[in-house]
């Protein structure tokens, strides 16, 4: 087993994770975290030199009681854990340790939360917010409903390029860890897009727009994710949606859903969503409401698709 220091230790993982593909946003939280992590163990140890192997579970644990005490919550700790969790196993994959120490620290239980989804009514209310008089209200409306209809993540919205919409009947999405999947457009949200296009081809015949992906700020460049948060944000109260968190992931959410509820399964959909392990896809079960869980019931009820067929 290489001895190592701990500081080097993270510096060289998060190499690694950069080299891997993480996104910038995702690079700036490890960084963040791991700085929180090394302060308090070199502050509590006294020393920047401690090797890699005497990290003690004890100080693990304090570490995550520190956090509990300053009145982080559990999903937020969860995250952490994980991040810290995923930097030890990467220790023990280098031969670095023998065990990870973090299989000795308890996770925190977490209060099951319902999130609450939109409605078709809020997802179609949003949609029509917005016009396709301009530009900017036309691409507006293009990005709600490919939100809603393809359950993209909000950096792939962003990102993805022209030259990847196949044919206009399904796009090739990088997501992450660099996976590569394909996302049907349907003839539904092929409209908004046309209507779209002739727009954007319209405001940049004058000037050349200085990035290729599909969706562009009002400058030809990328849209930001602050511009991206506004644009659904805008959606949502326009549409006076009050009991949703209106957000990106919240579309996400109700095409998974939907997805579910209108018998996809869950290989399938993981693989459009592009998770990593359909455990990830199923937890959009969990989420599923009283409500729309009785209209399921109702739905695949046996006496209720006997029809007309049935004698009382």
């Amino acid at each position: 087993m290489n001895e190592i220091k701990f500081l080097d230790a993270m510096d060289e993982y998060l190499v690694h994770c950069q080299a891997s593909g993480y996104t910038a946003k995702t690079m700036k939280n490890k960084r963040q975290e791991y700085k929180f992590l090394s302060n308090f163990i070199t502050k509590k140890r006294g020393t920047d030199d401690k090797l890699l192997k005497d990290i003690a579970v004890v100080d693990l644990k304090a570490y995550f009681r520190a956090k509990q005490h300053r009145g982080n919550k559990p999903q937020t700790i969860l995250t952490t854990l994980k991040a810290v969790n995923a930097f030890f196993n990467w220790c023990v994959g280098e031969g670095y340790l023998k065990e990870n120490p973090m299989d000795k620290v308890e996770r925190p239980k977490q209060p099951k939360l319902m999130l609450k989804g939109f409605t078709d009514d809020e997802v179609k209310a949003m949609i029509d917010s917005f016009g396709t008089k301009t530009y900017l209200e036309a691409r507006n409306k293009a990005i709600i409903a490919m939100l809603a209809d393809t359950g993209l993540r909000a950096i792939e919205i962003r990102t993805f390029k022209v030259k990847t919409l196949i044919d206009k009947d399904n796009i090739v999405i990088m997501g992450k860890g660099n996976k590569e999947r394909n996302v049907p457009i349907t003839p539904a949200l092929k409209k908004f897009l046309i209507k779209f296009e002739r727009h954007k081809e319209k405001y940049f015949k004058g000037f050349a727009s200085t990035a290729d992906n599909y969706f562009l700020n009002y400058t030809g460049g990328e849209i930001s994710h602050t511009a991206l948060w506004n644009i659904v944000r805008e959606a949502g109260k326009r549409a006076d949606v009050k009991d949703a968190r209106v957000s990106p992931h919240t579309f996400r959410h109700y095409y998974a859903v939907n997805a579910l509820l209108y018998g996809k399964d869950l290989y399938t959909l993981s693989r459009l969503l592009g998770h990593s392990s359909v455990s990830t896809s199923q937890s959009y079960l969990r989420s599923l409401d009283d409500r729309t869980l009785i209209q399921r019931g109702i739905d695949i009820s046996p006496l209720m698709n006997f029809g007309k067929n049935l004698k009382v």
